[in-house]
């Protein structure tokens, strides 16, 4: 049941991705929701769909940024990898929040 609730997660995440915050948030909740157990279990589920969410985007980045590193040079890489690393304490941290909440609401 937890995979199927941090693939909901992610899902909801990629879909949800141009809300800025709500986004994760809303992706964490739904993955909480789905795994039940409890707010630590929620937002284990939500963290983990935050996180795979993010490393969607770093894979498209890492390719759009090798390829402007080799235009422009290091300069570009190193902001982009900065810029990955930072989304992914965003995405991570709001969809960990959101599961909690999924999860507390679920066992309520």
């Amino acid at each position: 049941m937890m995979l199927l609730a941090v693939l909901a997660g992610f899902v909801s995440i990629v879909f949800l991705g141009p809300l800025p915050v709500l986004g994760p948030i809303l992706g964490g909740f739904i993955a909480g929701l789905i795994a039940g157990g409890g707010a630590g279990r929620g937002a284990c589920a939500g963290f983990l769909s935050g996180v795979l969410g993010a490393l969607l985007l770093w894979a498209l980045l890492a390719l759009i940024g090798g390829f402007l590193g080799g235009i422009l040079g290091g300069l570009i890489g190193t902001v982009i990898g900065l810029g990955i690393f930072v989304f992914s304490l965003y995405a991570g941290l709001l969809a960990l929040v959101g599961g909690a909440l999924g999860g507390h609401v679920r066992r309520a």
